[in-house]
């Protein structure tokens, strides 16, 4: 299925060119074969994510795959057929070198996860980004609000301090890195360097981990963030609180919580960007005489001025009265369209008097307006 790959890197069919980078990033950390020792299922999933990576990230090799998906890189069947690796496939391809050449050349050491020099903080051990969904009222997305918002994440180990080890316990260099954090890997005439796996690219060892936490300096509990929410949001809207996120390994920098706000439907209104649109049924009477009638607003209410021989459908706008930018500085307007209300049960009285008036204007005759009967002699002319 084309959906495939995306599903892999877990991104939607729309993600750009940093999303598909940012989940290919997270998932070959998770399943690189230097973290998961001996374990062929993580190197599995490690080639099934680079594959999709080297198609997902080559514009070409994505159109194939959005129009064919796999089949597109299959010398033997589908739309690529004879295409062959040569053709643009993954076939050949070494998973660790198409880690190496997206993620291997920062800071200086080319190497696993894109950092070099000493035993500092790497991009592994920081924390993860989180998502919260929220879901809040039209009142309150026009308004702003703020709200306290549950959710679990790493935290600082409270034992160790978030260090690792146990209190008390001693660190020392890593005899496998010499404290550098990576090692250097051979492969024929090519060297690469890569987080030393006795490490983990922290250039030291816990003599006497942290019980609690294993030795990672973080464990899981509740959380709360308070978080404004500034009006004119709409479903969609994403808000970052920054370092809200998950905590990283061993004191390294935490990640973002980001927030999808969801705005609910609502009983009167319909929101199209930050124009509202509401429908209100008018007394046939008021339609074809004029008056004056009620309208909502999202704050109160307002009069509107109903002319005579108003016509059902017809749209009045009322400028400003709609949604409060998100950006920029000019509110939308609320849009109020006009239905005629029809009756459904008449005394005999209302009866009478609804056919003496059509009596008089001769509907029985002509029962629809003659502007229409022009357009269909027209057409079937």
């Amino acid at each position: 299925m084309a959906d495939e790959y995306y599903t892999l890197l877990g991104v939607a069919k729309s993600a750009s060119a940093d999303e598909l980078k940012k989940a290919y990033r997270k998932k070959a950390m998770e399943f690189h074969p230097d973290r998961n020792p001996g374990n062929k299922e993580a190197e599995e999933k490690f080639k099934k994510v680079s594959r999709a990576y080297e198609i997902l990230s080559d514009d070409g090799k994505r159109k194939l795959y959005d129009q064919h998906g796999e089949a597109a890189f299959d010398p033997n069947k589908g739309a690529g057929a004879g295409r062959g690796p040569a053709g643009g496939g993954f076939r050949g391809a070494d998973p660790r070198d198409i880690f190496e050449q997206m993620f291997g050349g920062g800071g200086g050491g080319g190497g696993f996860g894109g950092f070099g020099g000493g035993a500092s903080e790497t991009q592994d051990d920081a924390g993860e980004d989180l998502r919260v969904d929220l879901k809040i009222t039209l009142e309150e997305a026009a308004e702003g609000v703020e709200r306290k918002i549950p959710y679990r994440k790493h935290v600082a180990c409270t034992k160790c301090s978030g260090s690792g080890a146990e209190p008390g316990s001693k660190k020392s260099r890593c005899p496998t890195c010499g404290g550098q954090g990576q090692v250097v890997r051979s492969n024929g005439f090519f060297q690469m360097r890569q987080t030393c796996p006795s490490c983990g690219g922290q250039g030291e060892r816990i003599d006497k981990p942290c019980k609690p936490c294993s030795g990672e300096g973080r464990t899981v509990a509740e959380s709360t963030v308070s978080l404004r929410i500034p009006p004119g949001v709409d479903t969609g809207t994403k808000l970052r609180s920054s370092s809200n996120g998950s905590a990283g390994r061993r004191g390294a920098s935490a990640g973002d919580l980001y927030v999808y706000i969801t705005v609910s439907d609502h009983q009167l209104f319909e929101r199209d960007g930050d124009d509202l649109a509401c429908s209100v049924p008018v007394k046939f009477s008021i339609a074809a005489l004029g008056g004056k009638i009620v309208v909502p607003k999202l704050k109160g209410k307002t009069t509107l001025n109903i002319p005579s021989g108003t016509q059902g459908g017809t749209i009045f706008r009322l400028r400003g009265e709609g949604m409060p930018p998100l950006r920029g500085s000019t509110a939308g307007d609320l849009l109020v369209r006009v239905d005629i209300d029809v009756p459904k049960k008449m005394t005999d009285k209302e009866k009478e008097a609804l056919k003496a008036y059509a009596t008089a204007c001769g509907d029985e005759a002509a029962p629809v307006s003659e502007s229409w009967q022009a357009k269909f002699k027209e057409f079937f002319r």
